[in-house]
């Protein structure tokens, strides 16, 4: 008797409804996963053909953890499901009247919408600083950062080793973070470990434990969204091993090789941007009204005013929680919105009513280096080592897939007794004077802090 086969959705396309989701983060992919398990059909449209797990990011651009490790093929996640189909292209404009997503050169039409386009780096209109100071939103983004830092201690001991006459002794290299967030707070802390412990006795014409950090920000102390006394702990954490803290201290100017707050002046030999956050320019397509940081207003089901088939998640969506503050953009938020958007669809499929989204508060969690972390669940508040101990159980739990899980689980191990990172690569066209450089190099007065080549990135 011959097998029977499951029907691809295109062939059901007649009789089930197209879900569109703009953006595999981690809305995206929660809202795909919940609906493929009913009879309709997704498309999930996005510009990469994998999924990111940001909370790592700056472990890979510390050279902690190579990208694959906290990197998974979407089409590989959505393998079991024959329902999703998925698209990598750049949607250009949505047509909410004609209910139809613009791609490049084609359309996807659509019965209800997810957008969960997500953000990216926001210099508070000042654009020009992007080039001199990177932020921490992609892969992209975290191979710039390693190889910037990389090249520093590089350049330091190249002039070292080449200095005639009796051997000089290197200024130390300064490294600046601005922003007291916790990508902030985990980039500084991580520095201090590249710094103190993995490059230890690596270098000979330079010593990389005399390079200093600096944490920037601009409100009165870092973590601003967890609890004072939390913030206060991370603070002094981050003192201890070597950080220096500026809180109240708004960046002013970023120059070449400086950081500028008011009249003070902060050498910088590399400078990263963790300060704030811009929501994805397609929230201005959808016509509906966005706060000074592009996030779309959504009603209390996360639909769009006016159009009950579109739906809103993420760090593209602004709604406020029980206590009246605007939900954080924190992967937790965008992934009990994406279920919620996802069950309120499936609800409109059987004929039920919708039903508001109710955000749970799960716990927040930020590491600040080798057995410093803080944790909030509720009226718990955790510090310290035992706080380090929960982030590493947590986030190996959330990474997605058995491999990535046993793989970054094995380099923290190895990092840990041995104080050696994995990923020391410097990818990428080099900025070093005077090495050969391919035609699209461009020389620029800073070799660190110069424009980036993006050719040839691995």
């Amino acid at each position: 008797m011959a097998q029977m086969r499951e029907p691809r959705w295109e062939e059901c396309s007649k009789t089930r409804s197209r879900i569109v989701i703009i953006g595999a983060g981690f809305g995206g992919l929660r809202a795909a996963k919940t609906l493929a398990r009913h009879r309709v059909q997704i498309i999930i449209i996005d510009r990469k053909n994998y999924h990111t797990f940001q909370p790592l990011l700056y472990q890979v651009a510390t050279t902690m953890l190579s990208p694959g490790q906290i990197a998974s093929p979407i089409r590989g996640m959505m393998r079991r499901h024959v329902n999703v189909e998925v698209i990598m292209d750049e949607v250009r404009r949505v047509d909410l009247a004609a209910r139809t997503v613009h791609l490049n050169g084609t359309q996807v039409p659509y019965d209800y919408l997810i957008v969960a386009a997500g953000a990216s780096h926001s210099y508070f209109g000042h654009k020009q600083w992007e080039a001199l100071a990177p932020g921490l939103k992609t892969i992209e983004d975290a191979l710039e950062i390693r190889r910037r830092v990389l090249l520093a201690f590089e350049l330091a001991e190249r002039e070292g080793v080449t200095a005639s006459g009796p051997r000089p002794t290197p200024a130390p290299l300064a490294f600046v973070v601005v922003g007291g967030g916790p990508t902030g707070v985990e980039l500084a802390g991580a520095l201090v470990e590249l710094t103190r412990r993995a490059l230890r006795r690596n270098f000979r014409a330079i010593d990389p434990a005399r390079a200093s950090i600096t944490l920037l920000e601009a409100g009165p102390r870092i973590l601003p969204a967890f609890p004072e006394d939390l913030s206060r702990s991370a603070e002094r954490q981050l003192r201890a091993m070597g950080v220096e803290v500026r809180t109240s201290s708004p960046v002013t100017s970023v120059e070449p090789g400086i950081v500028r707050i008011g009249e003070a002046a902060f050498p910088s030999t590399v400078t990263l941007w963790a300060a704030g956050v811009v929501a994805s320019p397609l929230g201005s397509f959808l016509g509906g009204q966005v706060d000074r940081f592009g996030r779309v207003a959504v009603n209390p089901d996360l639909t769009l005013p006016g159009h009950p088939e579109v739906y809103v998640i993420g760090d593209l969506a602004v709604l406020h929680g029980k206590d009246g503050c605007v939900l954080p953009g924190l992967g937790a938020v965008a992934v009990q919105e994406g279920d919620a958007a996802a069950r309120n669809i499936s609800r409109d499929l059987r004929g039920q009513p919708r039903v508001p989204f109710r955000y749970v508060n799960k716990g927040t969690l930020a590491t600040i280096g080798r057995k410093a972390a803080v944790a909030e669940f509720g009226p718990i508040h955790l510090s310290g080592f035992f706080a380090w101990l929960v982030w590493l159980f947590v986030h190996i739990l959330l990474l997605v897939g058995f491999r990535n899980r046993v793989m970054v689980l094995l380099d923290w191990a190895w990092s840990y007794f041995t104080q050696e990172r994995s990923a020391r690569l410097i990818t990428g066209e080099s900025d070093l004077p005077g090495w050969p450089r391919g035609p699209a190099a461009e020389a620029g007065p800073d070799p660190v802090n110069s424009v980036p080549t993006r050719t040839g990135r691995s």
